[in-house]
């Protein structure tokens, strides 16, 4: 019998059992994966950034783990020579109404120990040549990474220390007793350990269902879709460039995104995606649909959210309409410079009221313990995570190192 398992080889899931190996030497851990790779989904399609935290409520996890995830990651790639590099992130404000949430926006970071510059118009036209704004707020620790690079090697430290991780093991069941969990895979076999620890993404709701800790809220799938600029445009930003967000709507909005492979991506819009793990322009799955619309939950938060929906679908159908988007801010934009870029699919928990989640949520079961929403900053904030479910585990499994 294994001592535990991990299901979900995400950023997420490697990074929590890299922390746990580390914390109680000796674990028989097993990490269960069920693509062919690591990284597969959205820890290996977002956009790279290390976030700062500027958004985020005061004393949420959010906001807590974002602040020592920037540090940590940022030492963990420099210690192993991954691709890092801390650009610094300008948030421009295009209108009066803007500069005014700017001001609030800016109120919230020092209130999470942050330390932004506020740039007048002529400091950001003298900082960023090629972008239009009245003012902006810098935020000079806000940087760029490898995810996918980090979560390998973290793996790879896991491996080389006697953890094994298992791809291509989808799970059908879970199954706990009162001595032991039992993972059913989708080819019969099977995985018996002490503990499990689920960090499954956009399917966590499925899995905590199992577990008799799901049924209040699902994972609502929204689709952001990128573009890649044309390498004329490489250089076209030395900072990330993002709007000031509205406070009413759910996302940060489009913004220009400097990458570690030395090109300019912009986006993503954010519109809801009729299948869960299919990132083409039409992906639709049935059970994805289903299980989405018999969710009460998804049809307040559709309503509650319809105008910026249909207004986000209108920017998906219409490049013209996403280049005007990012005209607002970058007016030298053409349409010709919008190439494609890989789509991404944000795992967003929404509860059956129609709220969305905006913490991270972990709950627990006497053998197990579920990371059921971990939505951006989870890529920045995997490796606190990781430590926060490390503690959890010593107060719910009784592990000691």
């Amino acid at each position: 019998m294994q001592d535990l398992t991990i299901i979900g080889g995400g950023i997420v899931g490697i990074a929590t059992a890299y922390r746990l190996q580390n914390g109680f030497p000796g674990l028989d851990i097993t990490v269960l994966e069920k693509e062919s790779h690591l990284a597969a989904h959205q820890t290996g399609r977002n956009s790279g950034v290390i976030h700062a935290g500027i958004y985020y409520a005061p004393d949420s996890l959010k906001a807590k783990f974002c602040r020592e995830g920037l540090e940590q990651t940022i030492a963990f790639s420099r210690e192993h020579g991954l691709p890092y590099e801390q650009c610094g992130k300008l948030l421009v404000a295009t209108s009066a109404e803007e500069l005014q949430r700017m001001e609030a926006l800016y109120q919230r970071a020092v209130s999470n120990g942050l330390k932004l510059e506020r740039l007048n118009k002529a400091e950001l036209q003298h900082t960023e040549p090629n972008i239009t704004g009245i003012g902006a707020l810098l935020s000079p620790s806000t940087g760029i990474a490898d995810y996918t690079a980090i979560t390998n090697k973290m793996a790879d430290l896991f491996t080389s220390n006697g953890g094994e991780i298992r791809t291509g093991a989808e799970v059908n069941a879970i199954d706990e007793t009162q001595n032991d969990v039992t993972v059913t895979l989708s080819d019969g076999s099977s995985v018996k350990s002490r503990h499990a620890i689920v960090c499954a993404g956009v399917q966590a709701d499925r899995l905590a269902a199992m577990c008799g800790v799901g049924g209040d809220f699902a994972m609502v799938p929204f689709k952001g879709e990128y573009y890649r600029l044309a390498p004329r445009h490489d250089s076209i930003v030395s900072h990330l460039i993002y709007p000031i967000p509205d406070p009413e709507l759910p996302f940060l909005g489009i913004h220009l995104t400097r990458m570690i492979g030395g090109y300019v991506t912009v986006g993503p819009n954010a519109i809801l995606s009729l299948a869960r793990e299919n990132y083409s322009k039409l992906g639709m799955n049935a059970g994805d649909m289903a299980a989405m619309m018999t969710f009460p939950g998804f049809w307040k938060t559709l309503f509650a959210n319809l105008g910026s929906g249909l207004a986000e679908m209108q920017n998906s159908t219409f490049r013209s309409r996403y280049l005007k988007a990012c005209q607002k801010y970058c007016p030298s934009l053409e349409l010709s410079d919008l190439l494609p870029h890989p789509a991404g699919i944000r795992a967003q928990a929404v509860m059956q009221d129609g709220t969305l989640v905006h913490d991270f949520l972990v709950r627990e079961t006497s053998r197990t313990i579920h990371i059921c929403n971990a939505p951006s900053p989870a890529a920045t904030s995997a490796m606190p995570i990781a430590a926060h479910i490390r503690d959890l585990s010593v107060n719910a499994f009784s592990l000691r190192g």
